[in-house]
């Protein structure tokens, strides 16, 4: 089939039409176009031929979702030298371009604009020109946009604001000019924004210092001016009535503002804008009260902006009355005036509020301190929990230049030749689950995500995606955790291949090994499907496996500490190929933050796994996670997830009662009488009743 020019395919989408060539896939057919512009002389693309098939992997780099659409184009670092064809507006499902680190050159095309349903757009470390095409607005899908390093000029869309989904905004090292639109402080979801390197001018929005999300801001080297917004003061209390006749009676007025980018502290870098100036930055000087830009004012309010066209920056904080140097005395009076007559209004408010509700507590005549409401102390309302953010554990770029345990980072333990070989970098993570498809999706809970991914050598793994603000935020017990999950090494324990974190993604992946038989759940209450029905020989092979790799958890070995688990349970339990059991999650508690650690164990809780003493000490000891395997064992002897009748004795005797029907009697009398021993005094309500896992595997005969 004979390609499509691309004059063809811009002139249907101006029309609005379906770009369907006669005959063939029309997503083939742009491919083919794009490969034509991007890979003229056929020498990195030569897999894409039109007889191939975009879903079957015949295209290098290009992956389908599950309705056979084009998802994913990841070309990064392929060495190509092209262009951007607009026939990629075609791929309407593409939900993420990468073609970062190659040598691409020519503009970013209009077109790209009707790709809806992008999510991530990663053009960086190209030779891409022009402008920013105003178009990037209407994709309303999109979460990252990558457009840094580049030869890109003229100014920052306005329109870029309308993208409300944006978490990361990197626009740096390029020739981009203009102001810093304010638009962009409508990004509500922003946690990175770097415009560093280019030649912005203008002052800093407000609207920037208030995004709630906003973690990281990098404006240096610029030609900024004005004062950075800092907000107000933060949490001040700043009132304290006590009234005489009811000393027990203290009325307090919080005031919650915002301290602006002060926030941010370090993660606010501003250096080298010589017109930038504001409180409370410790290399900025205190901005001018009568000018604040001060007399030598750069573009475009210096002396040069009244020859010189120029654009005046959305973002400007000034007010519209002011001439070119400065605002009048007599404007300034007024303004002096206003805030006066506002402060006095509001005191007088403040003092009325003080009379009314002593009026109001003198009318009720409380007199006891016992009456005393206070918030403070309330107990049955829910409060709002927060936790600082992660500090930026490791930054990790693509192909090479990061080293997670630089400045320093070793004293926490890591030997270089352990760190080499358990290190990723993010390409081969981002290529091996498809830019973390949804199509590889297994599993996701509130602070972590789970992907099938495939490595360049074929091997199958599980990637273990975690949000750094749900991480320890002290870095160097971070990587103490990330340590120890190095050292566990057992064939009853999921292996974990090594790790990455990204600063730019907020993210730390752990890449273990994939186990392809799913967990213990599939295999209980299986009334509907009796075809997955463990016989008692695997049972037995599976209880047997489960003990070693708990006593080896709670075994002291050279360079491997004892460790509690802590959150043993049927999910946890993965079934391989051969049906050997392998714990997942030994040592996760030891990176996460503790209210992220105390979240997980609500849903073990509710199972019956959590040992009792938990809720009375709240700590978990190495016979905690004894009491969880004998709750195992009885889901195993019962094939069903409730066994809490079984745990507390009843029908104890009968061993027809407990071992799951499914078996039709075809099981050891012996073994399950030996196995509901154990888990009976694996589950005593008495911690110190309960065996070590070195007496059970005595008891099973397994030392």
């Amino acid at each position: 089939m004979a390609s499509v020019p691309v004059a063809v395919v811009l002139l249907l989408l101006v029309l609005g039409l379906e770009f369907e060539p006669s005959s063939g896939n029309p997503e083939v057919a742009a491919l083919m176009e794009m490969k034509a512009v991007l890979d003229p002389e056929d020498r990195f693309l030569s897999s894409w031929t039109v007889d191939g098939d975009p879903c079957r992997g015949d295209f290098e780099g290009v992956a389908c979702n599950e309705h056979g659409k084009v998802a994913n184009i990841s070309l990064q670092g392929k060495g190509l030298s092209g262009s951007i064809s607009p026939a990629v507006a075609v791929l309407k499902c593409l939900s993420g371009l990468y073609l970062h680190y190659n040598a691409l050159t020519g503009r970013i095309p209009r077109e790209i604009g009707n790709l809806t349903e992008l999510t991530d757009l990663y053009l960086n470390v190209n030779n891409l020109s022009g402008s920013i095409p105003v178009e990037l607005g209407n994709m309303s899908s999109l979460q990252v946009l990558q457009l840094c390093h580049n030869q890109l000029s003229g100014s920052i869309p306005t329109q870029v604001g309308h993208l409300k989904k944006l978490s990361i905004v990197a626009l740096q090292s390029n020739l981009l000019n203009g102001a810093i639109p304010a638009s962009l402080g409508d990004l509500t979801q922003l946690l990175r924004l770097d415009l560093s390197f280019n030649k912005l001018f203008g002052s800093i929005p407000v609207k920037l210092a208030r995004l709630p999300q906003l973690t990281v801001l990098d404006v240096r080297n610029n030609s900024l001016s004005g004062n950075v917004p800092t907000g107000n003061s933060k949490s001040i209390s700043c009132i304290h009535l006590f009234v005489d006749l009811y000393p027990f009676y203290e009325l307090e007025m919080l005031f919650h503002v915002n301290e602006g980018l002060k926030s941010l502290g370090e993660r606010f870098q501003y250096g080298n804008n010589k017109g930038l100036c504001g409180v409370g930055f410790a290399s900025l000087q205190v901005c001018d009260l009568y000018d604040p830009l001060g007399p030598n004012k750069p573009e475009p309010f210096g002396p040069e902006s009244r020859t010189k066209p120029q654009q005046i920056p959305e973002s400007a904080n000034l007010n519209s009355n002011c001439n070119d140097s400065s605002c009048s005395n007599e404007e300034r009076s007024s303004k002096t005036i206003v805030i006066v007559v506002v402060a006095i209004l509001v005191c007088g408010a403040i003092s009325g509020l003080f009379a009314c509700v002593w009026y109001r507590r003198r009318k009720q005549k409380i007199g006891s301190a016992l009456e005393v409401s206070d918030s403070r102390l309330s107990t049955d309302q829910p409060k709002e929990i927060y936790r600082k953010s992660a500090s930026p554990l490791i930054s990790l770029e693509y192909s090479g230049g990061w080293d997670p345990l630089a400045d320093g980072r070793s004293g926490v333990g890591f030997s270089e030749e352990v760190s080499q070989s358990f290190r990723f970098n993010l390409e081969e993570v981002e290529c091996a689950t498809q830019y973390f498809s949804e199509v590889n999706l297994l599993g996701k809970s509130s602070f972590a995500a789970t992907y099938k991914g495939i490595l360049r050598d074929g091997s199958i793994v599980a990637v273990k995606s975690i949000n750094k603000t749900s991480c320890k935020t002290d870095e160097a017990e971070f990587l103490k955790g990330l340590k120890l999950l190095t050292l566990l090494r057992h064939d009853n324990l999921v292996a974990l291949r090594g790790f990455c974190c990204s600063r730019g993604r907020g993210e730390c992946f752990l890449v273990y090994d994939h186990i392809p038989n799913g967990n213990l759940v599939q295999y209980l209450d299986l009334k509907e499907n009796p075809g997955r029905v463990l016989d008692w020989p695997t049972r037995v092979s599976i209880v047997k496996g489960i003990a070693k790799g708990i006593h080896y958890l709670h075994s002291n070995r050279p360079n491997k500490p004892t460790i509690v688990h802590q959150n043993i349970s049927a999910e946890k339990i993965l079934i391989d190929q051969h049906f050997i059991p392998q714990l997942s999650g030994s040592g996760l508690h030891k990176l996460f933050a503790d209210d992220v650690v105390f979240s997980t164990l609500k849903a073990s809780a509710a199972m019956g796994y959590l040992a009792p003493e938990y809720t009375t000490v709240g700590r978990f000891t190495e016979k905690s996670d004894v009491y969880s395997f004998g709750v195992i064992i009885f889901q195993i002897l019962a094939g069903k997830t409730n066994v809490n009748h079984l745990r507390l004795g009843q029908d104890s005797g009968k061993l027809e009662n407990i071992v799951d029907e499914n078996l039709h009697g075809d099981y050891s009398r012996k073994e399950a009488a030996t196995l509901a021993g154990i888990a009976l005094v694996c589950t005593s309500e008495v911690p110190n009743q309960r065996p070590t896992m070195e007496t059970v595997l005595k008891q099973l005969n397994m030392n």
